[in-house]
């Protein structure tokens, strides 16, 4: 059976006319106006999504700089927990507490432990009341992950480890760390899954296979959440800008990958960025 995860929110919140622009991305609509992540949540709520995610991706100094995140930071993270256990009760869901890369997407470079510590301890704070289960995504390193692993070893809820991978070659971290590094990882923390996230889909099926493989025998759910991004010759940093979305990842499209992944062995199916409610309900339909 496939698990079907929920789609990207910035953009869907953008669609839906919410208050969105850099840098706050998706934290704009839950300082200004929270209704519009509850319409979001509900729609994939209706898509099919059996897992939402809490809108806490942006609620970090990076998007809403340091003073706003030191005043507000768990105010504005149980908000974005409440908002997704709200929706979620309505329609007996599971919500994951999203604990994004902290210190900035696809920047393993920017990576440092404490200072990543402190912001994830507020977001941990906030969230708690509200989650099922930790979602650590977009991981661009394994210094990361492990450093979500070590905080939350004490909390009985499943983890769920995301990572997001480079988008062009042989599939690996952003850091150049590879897939059997991070099935090692999510394994010796007792990770309930691995998933790769917030990459183009044409890397997903090599990285479902490779931890596949690396996990054996074991227990551990394999997942994936492409996101829709057009691939540009220019370097564009993550969250530098509003990237395009790709014409060729419509709904039946973006199954005929998910099929793909299914079939190497991923049992855990969502979308990130630029996948909407109706590439979920594609999914629900045709991964049932």
């Amino acid at each position: 059976m496939t698990t079907i995860l929920d789609g990207g929110m910035g953009r869907e919140l953008q669609r839906l006319g919410a208050p969105f622009q850099q840098p706050e991305w998706s934290a704009l609509a839950l300082m200004e106006a929270p209704e519009f992540i509850t319409q979001a949540h509900e729609r994939y709520a209706l898509a099919g999504a059996k897992v939402i995610s809490t809108n806490s991706y942006a609620v970090v100094p990076f998007h809403i700089g340091e003073e706003r995140f030191l005043n507000r930071g768990t105010e504005l993270a149980r908000l974005a927990g409440k908002l997704a256990r709200d929706v979620a009760n309505r329609h007996d869901l599971i919500v994951a507490g999203s604990l994004p890369p902290v210190l900035g997407s696809y920047r393993p470079d920017l990576f440092e432990v404490e200072a990543a510590r402190a912001i994830l301890a507020v977001l941990i704070e906030g969230l708690s009341p509200f989650a099922d289960i930790w979602l650590a995504e977009t991981l661009s390193t394994l210094a990361e992950a492990r450093l979500v692993g070590e905080m939350l070893k004490a909390d009985a809820r499943p983890l769920w480890l995301s990572f997001t991978l480079n988008d062009e070659g042989s599939a690996m971290l952003r850091s150049g760390e590879t897939i059997e590094q991070a099935a090692s990882l999510a394994s010796e923390f007792g990770a309930e899954a691995i998933l790769f996230n917030c990459s183009a889909p044409e890397v997903m099926e090599e990285a479902v296979l490779r931890a596949k493989q690396a996990l054996g025998t074991e227990s551990i759910a394999i997942g994936v959440y492409a996101n829709g991004f057009a691939h540009t010759d220019e370097e564009v940093p993550a969250n530098g800008g509003l990237r395009e979305i790709r014409a060729d990842l419509d709904p039946p499209r973006y199954l005929d990958w998910a099929q793909k992944w299914v079939a190497s062995g991923a049992n855990m199916v969502g979308g990130c960025c630029g996948i909407g409610p109706e590439h979920i309900s594609a999914l629900r339909d045709g991964l049932s």
